[in-house]
């Protein structure tokens, strides 16, 4: 059983967690990453929350003939740019659920 002295400072060291990890979603929310498809014919930009803030396409990327083309030249690149994101969310993040059943 835990005495008040232990639990006083469990309590400060989860409150000093929970405070970091805010600080570290906060900065990883503020920074960019960019998804690519092959040859660069199109350019995703995401924030790290994951919402996509540009949408960058060469024009010899838009062949009215193959639309197809297109389509799958932007699934690539918000895919490598959500890929991103999702790594950098695991390494930034990862050191705070590590060893959490679900996380």
């Amino acid at each position: 059983m835990m005495n008040g002295m232990n639990m006083n400072k469990m309590m400060k060291q989860m409150k000093k967690m929970q405070q970091q990890l805010a600080e570290e979603q906060e900065n990883l929310n503020q920074q960019e990453f960019k998804g690519n498809s092959p040859e660069d014919m199109v350019v995703a930009t995401f924030d790290g929350s994951k919402k996509l803030k540009d949408l960058q396409i060469k024009s010899e990327a838009i062949d009215p003939d193959d639309p197809d083309m297109l389509a799958d030249l932007i699934i690539a690149a918000v895919n490598d740019g959500l890929e991103k994101v999702e790594k950098q969310t695991q390494q930034t993040m990862g050191k705070y659920t590590k060893g959490i059943p679900g996380l």
